[in-house]
């Protein structure tokens, strides 16, 4: 090793000092991106140091399966009774109020009410060679089921929404804790230097409950690992572009005089946040290059923006994002988090659904297909899930007629999908009674759910800690069990 990077090691100043210069001389997007190149040409930023880059790539506990996270959080619980777990035995009891056997040490007064079975008036068929169940509601990731690892056995501590969401996103139903992105962020680092290494991304169907920014926030870790959200139409990042009128030698003069005020401070204090916050800046204006590039699909195939259902109808949006996704793993981001919201459906089962399905499904088994066919789902983790699943009984607080039946929020078995990255294709893991009501087979915790994600990524997620007000955290708190029956 070089006598100059000995040096940059002992002074991490140095780095910043030289970017100052630079950034001072140079206008802010173009500068920025070709001082990557310069640097690392004169040996003085080939090192992606902590100290100076927060995101810098960090070594796994052990040799992961996957680099990268997709998680498609299909917020406000889908029905899996209506999608992935046929019940025939739930038609025989259908209008009935379910059966004593069913609810045992449940004391609910929504079910002493009488609630009746609600039978899903979904057709069922089975897919690929290992024979995985999806009604008629989605055709196209039907044809993904030998890639698929089905689990239809989760449970969670909780049936309302935001700490649900809390739960599945942040380990616990409370404000305040980091979000699993953040955390894979901080053990990781990310493989991007023009991009951010957590990116979430929202889509919705009509007006909806979503918890927040809470789900992508990083809490007690450093400012670096919050998740960024971007946009599939204009801008991809608010405010990405200059403002109207300045030119671009004014904004970088701005640019300039903010970082040596930063500067200014780090040398006064040391303090390894504005580090961070140097580094957000300098991140900030390379993406004012990477950025318009990341979104612009004209170089994409007609067949390939037609199979993500890019400019029709339903599927645009989230089609658009899924699309996003894959560019960015191809980039190096390493968690892309894509909500879509709400699936609520406590009235109007069938037709909320149904278009919930329509605008979903089809880019979902896209990205699925195009990840690989590029040879990139054997590293990146695709999952699809979530907060909770719905009632085997139509909702009691709405209308009884026909066609706006619905059905209420349900933890105690629900189904989530998982692909690539290290867990097994075209196989079933769990499975819940004939009425779909306990997970009784290979039950699975969310906790277990997050251990395993962070296991694919080469994370142990007792050893993933951050010590806050005296004690160590962790995404799972104590609990979670990586399912090894699940991967290869």
């Amino acid at each position: 090793m070089s006598e100059s990077i000995d040096r940059t090691k002992s002074h991490p100043t140095t780095i910043l000092d030289t970017r100052r210069q630079f950034l001072k001389s140079t206008a802010c997007g173009i500068g920025a991106t070709a001082l990557q190149h310069l640097l690392a040409q004169s040996g003085n930023a080939a090192i992606r140091s902590v100290a100076t880059d927060p995101l810098a790539v960090k070594k796994p506990h052990f040799a992961p399966k996957a680099k990268n996270v997709i998680f498609l959080f299909m917020a406000g619980a889908p029905s899996q009774l209506d999608l992935f777990t046929p019940k025939p035995e739930m038609q025989r009891f259908h209008g009935e109020p379910i059966p004593e056997s069913f609810l045992h040490n449940l004391d609910d007064p929504v079910l002493k009410a009488g609630a009746a079975v609600f039978a899903s008036p979904r057709k069922f068929a089975r897919y690929g060679e290992c024979g995985m169940d999806f009604s008629d509601y989605l055709p196209h990731l039907a044809t993904c089921a030998d890639d698929l690892c089905m689990v239809r056995s989760v449970v969670t501590d909780t049936a309302n929404h935001h700490p649900g969401q809390l739960m599945m996103n942040c380990g616990q139903p409370i404000f305040g804790l980091p979000s699993m992105g953040s955390w894979v962020t901080y053990g990781l680092g990310s493989e991007s230097d023009n991009l951010p290494g957590f990116v979430v991304m929202l889509s919705r169907n009509g007006s909806g409950d979503l918890g927040g920014s809470a789900l992508w926030g990083n809490a007690f870790l450093p400012a670096a690992n919050r998740g960024v959200t971007f946009r599939s139409k204009g801008d991809a990042i608010l405010h990405l572009s200059n403002p109207r009128s300045i030119p671009d030698a004014l904004q970088a003069s701005r640019l300039a005089a903010v970082q040596d005020l930063n500067q200014l401070r780090f040398d006064d204090r040391g303090d390894v946040e504005i580090a961070a916050r140097i580094a957000s800046y300098e991140l900030a204006a390379r993406m004012q290059t990477s950025g318009p590039e990341l979104i612009d699909f004209s170089q994409e195939t007609a067949k390939t923006l037609n199979e993500y259902g890019i400019n029709q109808e339903k599927s645009d949006w989230f089609g658009r994002n899924c699309l996003l996704a894959r560019r960015m793993v191809e980039r190096g981001v390493r968690f892309v988090q894509l909500y879509h919201y709400t699936w609520d459906d406590h009235a109007a089962l069938n037709k909320r659904l149904k278009s919930n399905c329509e605008m979903t499904e089809q880019p979902a088994a896209a990205l699925l297909k195009d990840l690989k066919q590029r040879g990139l789902l054997e590293d990146t983790l695709v999952v699809w899930g979530g907060e909770f699943g719905r009632t085997p009984m139509q909702e009691v607080r709405r209308s009884p007629a026909a066609g706006q039946e619905g059905r209420d929020h349900h933890p105690f078995g629900f189904t989530m999908c998982l692909a690539g990255g290290g867990v097994k294709p075209g196989f079933i893991y769990g499975d819940t009674d004939d009425l779909g009501y306990h997970a009784t087979e290979n039950r699975v915790h969310i906790h277990d759910i997050q251990a395993t994600i962070l296991h694919c990524l080469g994370l142990d997620h007792e050893m993933l800690t951050f010590q806050h007000q005296g004690r160590d955290f962790r995404l799972t708190d104590v609990a979670g069990n990586v399912i090894h029956d699940i991967l290869v």
